[in-house]
């Protein structure tokens, strides 16, 4: 997992609209990412809306919310338009932004282990450094706990 006080990663992928971006694209704000497993799944749709019905208060606090998982941007397009999410998907299907965050690595579900998504968020500021970060999160109610700190901090 990246460490408090580290740089946002420099590596490009593709957004939902297919532009090729890095972190530091959205420079001179918090930006909040959230690294998820897969598009249009329960857990992961939970959380998307989660951050989608907090999206006022996180702007407020002057901050964006980036999700990204190994989706295609094609399929992140599909998810924002069933759920009417209103910010942006990142798609890392190499899985080296994932990597670079510490959000790709061994996992258990069910009692089977894997290698993939490891879902969690990471806060930086506006000039790019890390200032929080959730290795494990509660998809359901995480938009909200993001918006609690945002608003807080």
């Amino acid at each position: 997992m990246l460490s408090l006080g580290s740089s946002a990663p420099s590596v490009p992928v593709t957004d939902d609209q297919d532009n090729t971006v890095t972190l530091q694209d959205y420079s001179g704000r918090n930006v909040v990412v959230y690294a998820y497993p897969k598009d249009d799944t329960p857990g992961c749709t939970a959380e998307a809306c989660s951050f989608r019905d907090q999206s006022s208060a996180i702007a407020q606090a002057g901050a964006i919310v980036l999700g990204v998982s190994p989706d295609t941007p094609a399929s992140h397009r599909k998810f924002k338009e069933k759920y009417n999410l209103n910010f942006t998907l990142l798609s890392d299907p190499e899985h080296r932004l994932l990597e670079a965050l510490g959000a790709w690595g061994e996992k258990t579900s069910y009692g089977k282990t894997s290698i993939g998504v490891l879902r969690s968020t990471f806060i930086f500021n506006p000039q790019g450094i890390l200032i929080k970060s959730w290795p494990k999160v509660s998809p359901q109610s995480h938009g909200e706990e993001i918006a609690t700190f945002l608003q807080e901090a």
